[in-house]
């Protein structure tokens, strides 16, 4: 098809439904996507977007080697342009690709209008990397057009599609560029679907990629994101209407719902974006993680153990801000080691929070136990088993309360431990959701530092007490740990950035460190396999993103 140039192009103005969709549930969805429509449509919106899957949900998954999930999906979307009017809404749904030899599906998007689907646009770019695997379910696109609405030509592209610019990365994962090939047909209005997954970081570079591809290509671009957490997946909304000079027109909220109504050609630039500071934003970020676990997994409480530390008071700010209060327990679980100011500092969190609070001491449990394992441990020093079973009758005590009053379990370790093996397994591991397993403990206590900034909320002995696990006397966690900065650091380095042992090295750390915390990293990954789902804030967290084996002989060496 051949486009003829336009001089003057008509104004349009965009409807962008920054929503929060629950996998699997169509009917909840669609209900959420059409009253957020009407809304647009009512604040004069003349063309909607909603977020890539929304329909369905993202990401589903081997849900979608379900027939009867793919049934559901299409026969929603049916449903949904029954109820769209005269202004077209484009939405994200899985399509059937009825072409062989190639994948079933396509990631596709949907333009509805007056009760009929009038257009269809699938995926070009499939993401395959990190916590994607699109690859295993969609084919690709070979071909895309731009779509014909008063007078425009409108590229419709979906999330990855529009980052492979050549421009702004200098390793492209792909040789097409799908905006490319749309304004060399004649698009004059980039819109964008997406559920592009956040960590910490990730809203300004999107935003700096986003300009960079209106700016030099010389199109307004409407980006419409999802928003919400689904299992260790959060979403920060952050949709944004760029003019064609890059500049920001609308920027939607950060970690919450939003419908925004731009005229991406007659609206004057807005003020540039002051981004909240990171412990803010990792505060919001893992409220809204736990809140949409909880809530969409059918639960309404929580349950954690409170040990006076920073990690379990961190996680119990974190749950109350998410659920409220008289939706939170914390529970203490003294043994012969705690200390008086463990127990303290855990009823003073309590209060300040206004949650339940139970002491609950585990030592009568100790030594039923310690007497029973006593002639099988004749003769024998205490060690790493004594210490643990303390961790695994705190595990036992949770998850009693847990099935006795249907509330999930919070765990409370954070990245540095996880990463380097020093957590329990069936003990502080215990529960059904990691919520600080991807916060390095420096990371944990600049958040904690930044909720005490106008009042004291977290105790200020939890903070700045040397960390403790008090599983036998005087432990501190320097006892077997590198101080959390550097130990942090060379995480940073090696998990995230993936560099070299020698590389860390060079940069100035002693290679006996080193070596120590790389070989702890390898052979404590067993444990991270049986860990709870963990919240992703981070480029490269443990999970879903990171798959390493377990029965592997290979060590670093260099």
């Amino acid at each position: 098809m051949q486009w003829l140039p336009v001089a003057n192009f008509e104004s349009v103005k965009i409807g962008i439904l920054q929503l929060n969709s629950t996998i699997g549930d169509f009917a909840a969805n669609r209900q959420k996507l059409v009253a957020a429509y009407e809304r647009a449509v009512q604040q004069d919106a003349e063309f909607v977007i909603a977020p890539e899957l929304f329909l369905c949900g993202y990401p589903p998954r081997d849900l979608l080697l379900r027939p009867d999930f793919l049934e559901a999906n299409l026969a929603t979307l049916a449903e949904t342009a029954t109820v769209v009017g005269a202004v077209p809404l484009c939405v994200g749904f899985v399509d059937h690709n009825p072409v062989r030899p190639g994948r079933a599906l396509f990631n596709s998007a949907a333009v509805l209008q007056s009760g009929n689907i009038i257009w269809r646009q699938s995926k070009s770019l499939l993401p395959t990397y990190d916590v994607f695997d699109e690859d295993r379910y969609f084919e690709p696109v070979k071909t895309t057009a731009p779509f014909a609405f008063h007078g425009r030509r409108l590229g419709v592209t979906i999330c990855e599609d529009i980052w492979n610019d050549e421009d702004f990365w200098a390793d492209r994962r792909y040789r097409r560029d799908p905006v490319k090939e749309l304004i060399a047909q004649g698009a004059d209005l980039i819109l964008n679907l997406s559920a592009s997954p956040w960590h910490v970081g990730k809203e300004q570079t999107r935003l700096a990629m986003l300009q960079r591809v209106a700016r030099d290509e010389g199109v307004p671009l409407v980006e419409v994101n999802a928003v919400g957490a689904n299992d260790e997946l959060i979403f920060d909304g952050h949709s944004v209407a760029l003019n064609r000079q890059g500049e920001v027109v609308a920027l939607g909220k950060g970690f919450a719902e939003d419908v925004l109504v731009v005229e991406v050609d007659g609206q004057t630039a807005a003020a540039k974006p002051n981004w909240p500071v990171k412990e803010e934003q990792l505060f919001r970020a893992l409220s809204l993680g736990i809140r949409d676990y909880v809530q969409k997994c059918g639960f309404k409480s929580v349950v954690l153990g409170l040990s006076g530390g920073i990690d379990s008071a961190l996680t119990a700010v974190l749950a109350v801000d998410a659920l409220g209060a008289d939706q939170v327990m914390g529970v203490s679980m003294p043994a012969r080691y705690s200390s008086r100011g463990s127990l303290t500092d855990a009823e003073v969190l309590a209060k300040n929070l206004g949650i339940r609070y139970e002491v609950i001491p585990i030592e009568p449990a100790f030594k039923a136990v310690e007497g029973q394992l006593a002639k099988v441990f004749a003769g024998m020093k205490p060690n790493e088993a004594e210490e643990n079973l303390q961790s695994r009758l705190r595990g036992v005590t949770l998850m009693a309360l847990s099935n006795k009053f249907g509330s999930l379990v919070l765990t409370t370790g954070n990245k540095s431990e996880m990463a380097v093996g020093y957590c329990t397994l069936y003990g502080d591991m215990c529960g059904a959701l990691a919520v600080i397993a991807d916060v390095f403990k420096t990371e944990v206590y600049g958040v904690s530092r930044w909720i005490n900034r106008d009042r004291v909320i977290i105790p200020t002995d939890s903070i700045t007490k040397p960390p403790s696990a008090e599983l036998r006397p005087d432990q501190k966690d320097q006892d077997s740990l590198p101080p959390y900065e550097v130990l942090d650091a060379i995480l940073q380095h090696y998990v995230v950035e993936h560099l070299s042992k020698a590389d860390i090295i060079q940069r100035g750390f002693a290679p006996a460190i080193v070596n120590d915390v790389i070989n702890k990293i390898t052979f404590t990954e067993y444990k991270r396999r049986q860990a709870a789902p963990g919240l992703k804030v981070s480029p490269r967290a443990f999970g879903m993103g990171r798959r390493n084996p377990i029965a592997q002989r290979f060590r670093a060496t260099r």
